[in-house]
């Protein structure tokens, strides 16, 4: 009876973990800004200064010349230009949440078939071929390190291959996107069990056979035959990491997410080797290994959908709407749930005679989280998934109220725009990315003109079709009732979608006086001007203009610290109240 209370202590503790891989997968976490970078060469804020942007009256191209022309006359003005504005995306936090998201992929795999019934076998090895304690806990430490170095130098190694450019490009190029979607296609059938993903079986033999050397060499080849033996479990884990991490476009991506991995994954071999007796408590092996498998392989089929989701956006594809990416999920999430209860098994699964209280409480989350989902097939906002999923404007059929702010003007934001201004320019692009209920331009000089004609500041939207956290302001911060009047009647809204892959007509097409490259799509221009007129290349990055083009207060972005935004209303409100006070002025 005390060891089976034990174990059950310890299965309570595996639903945390994978409670915390679905909530990971689905959303529940901070999201990452996926992200294009704006020009293909790295500029430190040292080496770039700032000045106003020009009128509507000047071209791409004159404005640009003009810009070259004074940096030199205000750089001192210039290097007092707002600090916020001089900032991408935080790269530390990113690179810590690549940390953690490999820390929870690693503590995952622990439990897997592959992994979990070797602990014991591993931990007994040292401990009786050492002959002390102290010897067994230092070999164990060996092992783990030799672990954590081979997964690091494999992120390193792609990072290195790829290179920080390349991975920046992952995050918007239709080919790795649709390549990354069938890639956890088949690592999510691999885990349903239809095949196993394996290296070559003389590799492990060769491993196996260098292992027997005494030594430090010999422990390394050990920890080498265990990455080996264990991919066909590790490899779809690792694959998604890495998937992930490189489409984030941070070099280090790679590497540190395979710290966290590998660090999750060495350190149960040396915990147990400090205390052997502690084995007695683990669970035995059995079907629910298997179990913990197949639901992996559900979250990493429901996690391919969102790459397919990214290339349907930013190509103009217009046929994987919201309504039918949640309809697959919440398909996906039934078949976990109902697997979970025993309703449905595969070949290789145990039959579940009994619900253990494990099973019951993992199968309560997955079938609310189902409930949750359910009524964003008329609209709703599903907020705390919102990041992950196809912006509203891509639903058919949507309920959703539009939020009725109090305290600005209700006048129509178009009743004052001369005829002369015309039609707003690639409107036709972004009707899937549309907020409901605002009017947005989409083109800079047009913006401009249309800012002079209601006496209205300008407020800028760098956003983008992939870019995950400007889904999660749209959903979170302009959807309170006071944000969404201040946008709608207080500024000319500017959204400059960062990744749209449509060409330039050929007249328009330039080289960049910033990255030295030539631009051909409409979001290579405004990803240009981000970087080279602000310095940043993260999304979202909001600022706001006087009709004159002139700066009103610093940029602000979901990503950058410190920040008027960060998805706080009362702060993202204070930074708009204050552009509204500066253009007054």
């Amino acid at each position: 009876m005390k060891l089976l209370n034990k174990g059950a202590y310890l299965r309570a503790g595996l639903i945390t973990l994978i409670t915390l891989i679905i909530f990971n997968i689905t959303g529940a976490n901070p999201a990452y800004a996926v992200q294009k970078k704006a020009a293909d060469t790295s500029v430190s804020a040292a080496d770039v200064t700032f000045t106003d942007i020009p009128t509507a009256a000047d071209s791409l191209a004159i404005r640009k010349k003009q810009a070259d022309s004074v940096k030199k006359a205000e750089a001192a003005k210039a290097s007092k230009a707002p600090a916020a504005a001089s900032k991408t995306a935080e790269k530390p936090k990113s690179l810590w949440q690549i940390f953690i998201e490999g820390l929870l992929g690693g503590f995952t795999a622990v439990i897997l078939p592959c992994i979990y019934p070797l602990l014991p076998l591993t931990v007994s090895f040292f401990t009786k071929k050492s002959g002390s304690k102290s010897k067994a806990v230092m070999q164990s430490l060996i092992y783990g390190v030799s672990i954590i170095v081979i997964y690091v130098t494999l992120g390193l190694l792609i990072s290195i291959i790829f290179g920080s450019d390349a991975l920046n490009e992952l995050a918007t190029n239709g080919i790795f996107n649709i390549f990354f979607f069938l890639l956890l296609i088949v690592f999510g059938i691999s885990f349903l069990g239809a095949f196993e993903i394996t290296l070559p079986s003389s590799l492990a033999n060769k491993l196996d056979a260098n292992s027997d050397k005494g030594g430090l060499a010999g422990i390394f080849f050990m920890a080498s035959t265990l990455v080996v033996v264990s991919f066909s479990c590790t490899g779809p884990i690792i694959g998604t990491l890495l998937v992930d991490a490189a489409s984030k476009g941070d070099r280090l991506g790679p590497a540190m997410g395979m710290f966290g991995f590998s660090l999750a994954l060495a350190l149960p071999f040396t915990i147990f080797a400090l205390f052997p007796s502690a084995l007695k408590t683990l669970p035995k092996s059995g079907g629910w290994l298997n179990s913990v498998k197949v639901v992996l392989g559900f979250l990493e089929l429901a996690f391919a959908l969102k790459f397919l989701s990214n290339v349907d956006l930013a190509y103009h594809w217009n046929w994987f709407d919201r309504e039918i990416f949640l309809s697959l999920w919440i398909a996906i999430g039934l078949l976990i749930g109902l697997y979970l209860i025993g309703k449905i098994k595969f070949s290789h699964d145990s039959d579940v005679k009994f619900l253990t209280i494990p099973r019951t409480f993992l199968a309560i989350i997955v079938f609310a989280f189902v409930i949750y989902m359910i009524p964003g097939l008329w609209g709703a906002p599903l907020k705390s998934i919102s990041a992950f999923l196809p912006p509203e404007a891509t639903q058919d059929f949507n309920l959703s109220a539009i939020p009725d702010g109090s305290g600005s003007s209700t006048a129509s934001p178009s009743a004052a725009i001369p005829a002369s201004i015309g039609e707003r320019k690639y409107a036709a692009n972004y009707t899937r990315i549309k907020t409901k209920g605002l009017d947005a331009w989409y083109d800079y000089d047009q913006a401009l003109q249309v800012s002079k004609a209601l006496h209205k500041p300008i407020l800028i939207d760098f956003t983008g079709f992939n870019c995950v956290n400007c889904r999660k302001m749209e959903a979170n911060v302009w959807s309170d009732p006071q944000v969404f009047s201040r946008i709608k009647n207080d500024f000319v809204l500017l959204q400059l979608v960062v990744d749209d892959k449509a060409e330039l007509p050929a007249a328009e097409q330039f080289t960049s006086k910033y990255s030295g490259k030539k631009i051909t799509t409409l979001g290579g221009k405004w990803s240009d001007l981000e970087a080279g007129t602000f310095n940043a290349n993260s999304q979202p990055l909001y600022v706001m203009l006087d009709s004159n083009g002139n700066l009103l207060k610093d940029a602000s972005g979901a990503e950058i610290a410190p920040s008027p935004a960060n998805y706080d209303i009362a702060s993202y409100l204070k930074f708009l109240d204050s552009g509204i006070a500066a253009y007054k002025k």
